[in-house]
């Protein structure tokens, strides 16, 4: 029974850092190894700890079946909307270069947007399928 007590000390204690890490791989991974699929796998791996070690109740409590499956959703329709965005504004799909005046900055908001879909969908979809098999009876 103490050792569970520790555990989840140490859990609340380590989730923060994780959760910051995985944001920190998402906005360093434009310019290093990293970005959205890691950091989506780094935010998800931490929301599953958390179920694992609080329950699973718990942690649908904090973060729904609803809100991820919305989270799953944002993801994509950023990833898409980014894309339809440099379309609508006279260039090709995915192509960041007329998301602003400046060509520069217009690939590191694209880049950025990207990547926050990815990070959402993956997250999301982990989560959801930590969800679907953990909430299985047995």
């Amino acid at each position: 029974m103490r050792l569970d007590v520790v555990l989840r000390v140490v859990v609340k204690l380590l989730l923060p850092f994780i959760l910051v890490f995985g944001f920190f791989v998402q906005f360093h991974g434009e310019i290093s190894p990293g970005g959205g699929f890691q950091a989506g796998v780094i935010v998800g791996a931490g929301l599953i700890l958390y179920a694992i070690m609080f329950g699973l109740d718990l942690a649908m409590r904090v973060v729904s079946v609803r809100a991820v499956e919305k989270l799953v959703c944002l993801g994509v329709l950023l990833y898409m909307g980014t894309g339809f965005a440099g379309m609508l504004l006279g260039g090709n799909f995915l192509d960041y270069n007329v998301l602003s005046y400046d060509p520069i900055k217009g690939q590191h908001l694209g880049i950025i947007l990207i990547e926050l879909g990815v990070l959402f969908t993956v997250a999301g979809t982990m989560v959801a399928i930590f969800y679907a098999f953990a909430g299985r009876e047995k």
